[in-house]
């Protein structure tokens, strides 16, 4: 079992309450919902669902090829890019890998399904704001031929510039390490991607969602770019057709709706300004985010936690995160109404 947020389903049969009510802040999906660009695409195309897909869906990476500016041979797609982490470490074998602690758990996962693949984690601590020390990251790759990086972190929410990410990956280098960087989250701050510095670099995997930004959570779909000399082992290994059609579709609509991202950005930056002002009035402490969720430390979180779920509220319960205990929780910014509802039911469960 995996132990995330959004599984909405099992706590409709938990509590009885109707999927359609339930309030998920414990996915970290854009409040928006789906485009209807994509929408209107799946309703139009739903008769295709007679073929089969595209094996390695080569024309949405043709497509991510021109949106990106990067070489369509570099890309890999996958269902969401968690298959994508799974593949590498399957395709690559590494010994030893590095992973900061917390973060996102299916690295680790991942790593311990391969045989002769040790984890070393790089323990991040609260009172330093889960930031990642550069130097002491560099010298912990030392000894080990993969590096995980989460930019911004999940569950965190840290971002690192980059610019520091860059030297990062040069160290790397030396180290004979290579830095596999996840951008799940990266859309919210796209000026920090790295997706054309891997062209060039050899040492650089990036690796990409689109499910959080478009809120595409169940259709699946991920890439990765990566370098020449690792991209055809990776793509050797791929399983065909792991991608469906309407996801592919979907996914080319979606990366072409300017207007969907240029009203998701300016509603994510409104209600982070607005639940960090309410998060502020009720005492709970948050850690700075660059993304579209937010890291709360409350005194008996996980009983919080409980609480909103009879409400109908899910929010992330973090104990399982290496490094986080009972006090942490994970919430999603949603829009202004739903965020009014969690800071209500916070504030009164907090008062207690």
């Amino acid at each position: 079992m995996t132990g995330h947020g959004g599984n909405v389903f099992l706590a409709s049969d938990e509590t009885g309450i109707p999927v359609n009510e339930m309030l998920d802040f414990s996915a970290s999906i854009n409040p928006l919902g789906v485009p209807e660009s994509v929408s209107a695409v799946i309703r139009e195309n739903i008769g295709l669902l007679v073929h089969y897909p595209e094996p390695f869906a080569d024309s949405i990476s043709r497509d991510l090829s021109q949106q990106l500016g990067v070489p369509a041979q570099s890309l890999v797609c996958g269902n969401g890019s968690t298959e994508l982490i799974y593949l590498l470490v399957r395709a690559l074998r590494p010994r030893r890998v590095l992973m900061p602690g917390p973060t996102f758990s299916e690295y680790e996962r991942a790593c311990h399904l391969n045989d002769g693949t040790s984890c070393t984690r790089f323990d991040l601590s609260p009172q330093g704001g889960f930031a990642i020390d550069p130097g002491q990251f560099v010298a912990a790759m030392a000894g080990c031929d993969m590096a995980f990086l989460c930019n911004p972190n999940n569950p965190t929410g840290r971002l690192l510039e980059r610019k520091t990410v860059l030297d990062l990956v040069r160290a790397a280098e030396r180290a004979g390490c290579l830095l596999v960087v996840d951008e799940a989250f990266i859309d919210f701050t796209p000026d920090q991607s790295l997706v054309r510095d891997v062209e060039g670099n050899s040492h650089l995997i990036v690796l990409r969602s689109l499910t959080k930004f478009y809120a595409l959570s169940g259709l699946r779909i991920g890439y990765g770019i990566f370098p020449d000399r690792v991209v055809q082992q990776v793509s050797a290994h791929k399983e065909p057709w792991t991608v469906n059609t309407l996801a592919q579709m979907a996914a080319a609509t979606a990366i072409r709706d300017r207007g969907y991202q240029e009203r998701t950005m300016e509603v994510i930056f409104e209600e982070k300004e607005y639940l960090e002002q309410g998060f502020q009035d009720i005492g709970i402490a948050f850690f700075p985010s660059s993304t579209n969720y937010y890291l709360l430390r409350i005194s008996r979180g996980n009983e919080v936690a409980a609480s909103l779920r009879k409400r109908g509220i899910l929010v992330r319960d973090c104990r399982n995160f290496p490094g986080l205990d009972e006090s942490y929780i994970r919430v999603a910014v949603r829009s202004r109404n739903e965020n009014n509802r969690l800071l209500k039911e916070l504030g009164d469960l907090c008062a207690r």
